[in-house]
């Protein structure tokens, strides 16, 4: 029976080189929300045989993304590589829009967090939009997914 999704997602320990109390949030937020409810097809798996649940390992290396997929077993079933270059900017402009926020949560009145939080949103729509794109002919999965990798990639680029 198919079950074309993500089990398990583990973060590449060595790519994170600082976190913050509020980036570790958003990290084990977007893990437990990934875990929850995600598709996650990759496609020269499932040619192979392979119908899922998948774990999932992401890491950068030589400025690219790593995404390692192995079965529940944990045998290797394929690596996806994805140039990150596409993704300074988004990743720029999340983490910008994200230290706005928090410190709004802070210290500003509810019609500031909101207003900051829509930005925040849309920025992240729009990279989740990218990843979609560039995972294209390689993994089907969907926007909420998408946007929860995103995440997960932006703390993979904290360098503190």
């Amino acid at each position: 029976m198919a079950d074309p999704r993500i089990s398990h997602i583990e973060l590449d320990d060595a790519t994170i080189l600082w976190r913050n109390a509020d980036i570790e949030q958003e990290r084990r937020i977007a893990i437990f929300d990934l875990i929850e409810d995600n598709v996650f097809k990759p496609l020269r798996a499932c040619d192979a045989g392979h119908e899922g649940p998948y774990r999932l390992k992401l890491a950068v290396r030589d400025g690219r993304l790593s995404m390692e997929v192995t079965g529940e077993d944990g045998a290797e079933l394929e690596t996806l590589v994805l140039g990150l270059a596409g993704f300074r900017r988004p990743i720029r402009e999340y983490f910008a829009i994200c230290e706005s926020y928090y410190q709004a949560i802070r210290k500003s009145t509810a019609q500031e967090i909101e207003t900051i939080d829509m930005a925040r949103r849309a920025i992240h729509n729009e990279a989740a939009e990218l990843l979609l794109e560039r995972l294209h002919g390689k993994v089907e999965t969907d926007h909420p997914t998408a946007r929860r990798l995103f995440t997960l990639i932006c703390v993979l680029h904290i360098r503190g």
